[in-house]
């Protein structure tokens, strides 16, 4: 294997903010390089984003179609190891499904795609063509997210009774997509590139990946409530929902883009018969345990008495910040490990390929359909069937 593994990278031009974020966050850790690209949906626009990357010339494309071709036609030595796709969602599904046919490993943004049949189309295509294939959940990357997990897992917290997830954004609480220079809220806010849903599909996904990620527990069934505050908007942008899971634990997941003074305020509280975790996003470095016989303790990132899959991606001293950026790195570190030990046919070791996949993704496809379905329905409370 080369040191550093080739991608390519779908969407994410000038003007895209995620695309950046990718890129930066696979390139972080110093083992990927970004060598080709149909960075945008207008072929000129597609190779000005090329040349502002200092892509090779003969490696920039106007569609994802020619850079797929051209890549199978290289020799293995040149040939990209995987793609990254951070188009708008309606293009995830076509993208990913021709590039994992092709035998090349897919990082994916959220949500996965559309429905759930495509989804299932996914998993059992890249089963048979055996490639990796991350999904971006990237909060789960943080590493005291991590060392929440392997308390809940290890029964720190013993059986977890509640848990209450939110994210709380206020940058939609005005019409912004009447302006079309606004493209993040034109296609985020348009069904036929976002899908069947909106607030929830976009931030309330990662709550249900963040609380699944940490809890381990599956939804059994759920009851929504979805709201559109702004007139003219044409999907939600605001939501709740109860959920009850396959342990008897319940749990209360809210996602709103009309909080007016909220930023990306995403936080966690779980409780257990033991004892309790509480996370927030915007002050990541810090976890707060709350035992049933003992002082509240605030863990810090960096801490000597870590779980070891918090160590292994924590990578500064203490008292030094490490946040979106590094989290974000951090799931494109898992997906390069899975791909390396992939291609040289080892098995990965007991810390290593730490990352959402495809069926994370899959996971969060149906949560979308469920809660949609739910909030529409009379009856309320749906089967997760998931």
């Amino acid at each position: 294997m080369p040191n550093k593994l080739r991608f390519a990278m779908v969407g994410g031009g000038r003007g895209a903010f995620i695309g950046s974020v990718h890129r930066r966050a696979a390139e972080f850790h110093c083992s990927m390089e970004l060598v080709a690209g149909a960075l945008a949906a207008d072929p000129g626009k597609a190779r000005l984003s090329g040349q502002d990357l200092g892509l090779a010339p003969d490696r920039i494309h106007g569609d994802w179609q020619s850079l797929l071709e051209d890549e199978l036609k290289r020799p293995a030595s040149e040939r990209i190891h995987f793609v990254s796709i951070v188009t708008p969602n309606h293009m995830h599904f076509p993208v990913a499904k021709a590039f994992t046919e092709a035998g090349i490993h897919v990082v994916c943004d959220k949500p996965l795609v559309h429905t759930s049949a495509q989804a299932a189309e996914l998993i059992e295509l890249s089963r048979k063509r055996g490639t990796i294939f991350g999904v971006t959940y990237n909060y789960t990357g943080y590493p005291m997210v991590r060392h929440a997990r392997e308390m809940v897992r290890s029964g720190q917290l013993g059986q977890v009774r509640k848990v209450v997830v939110e994210y709380n954004q206020g940058w939609l609480t005005t019409l912004l997509e009447s302006d079309a220079a606004n493209k993040q809220a034109v296609w985020r806010t348009d069904p036929a590139r976002s899908g069947i849903a909106g607030c929830i599909g976009d931030i309330g996904s990662h709550c249900e990946n963040l609380a699944a990620t940490v809890t381990g527990l599956e939804i059994e069934s759920l009851c929504a409530d979805l709201t559109t505050f702004v007139p003219g908007r044409r999907l939600d942008d605001d939501g709740s929902v109860l959920l009850r899971f396959t342990s008897g634990a319940k749990g209360l997941l809210f996602a709103t883009q009309i909080a007016i003074g909220g930023e990306n305020d995403l936080r966690l509280r779980v409780w257990g018969t033991k004892g309790s975790l509480t996370w927030h996003q915007e002050d990541p470095n810090y976890l707060v345990y709350d035992p049933l016989d003992g002082p509240r303790q605030i863990m810090r990132r960096g801490g000597g008495y870590l779980a070891d899959a918090a160590k292994r991606v924590t990578f500064i001293p203490p008292g030094h910040p490490e946040a979106f950026m590094e989290a974000f790195g951090n799931i494109y570190l898992g997906v390069g490990e899975a791909i390396r030990a992939r291609e040289a046919n080892r098995p990965l070791g007991p810390l290593e390929g730490d990352f959402p996949t495809l069926v994370d993704g899959a996971r969060g496809v149906r949560f979308i359909e469920m809660t949609v379905e739910s909030s529409r329905s009379q009856e309320k409370w749906v089967k997760f069937a998931g």
